[in-house]
């Protein structure tokens, strides 16, 4: 499977959204990097991302956005392929 990490908060709905797509699609490892607990990885993240809000989502290195962004891209097709060939990438 691919490595996903998502940048994200306790009390954020588009996170649990995110999290739930991302698992019916069968990941079962989600990186959850808190930066409600951790304010220096917020800083983090908008310096990686060029945005402020959650969740922000990684495949692997490839920055995929928001929620909205990661339905998009689910809705177009686009990330059933992404996470096949990442799978595919990182066995090797």
């Amino acid at each position: 499977m691919p490595r996903v990490s998502m940048y994200c908060t306790a009390v954020c709905p588009y996170c649990v959204a995110a999290e739930r797509l991302l698992s019916g699609k069968g990941v079962v490892d989600i990186e959850k990097i808190r930066v409600d607990l951790q304010p220096a990885r917020r800083v983090e993240m908008m310096e990686r991302t060029g945005r402020r809000t959650v969740p922000q989502i990684y495949i692997d290195d490839r920055h995929v956005g928001g929620f909205d962004d990661l339905a998009a891209l689910d809705a177009a097709g686009g990330l059933d392929p992404l996470l096949r060939d990442v799978s595919r990438q990182s066995t090797v």
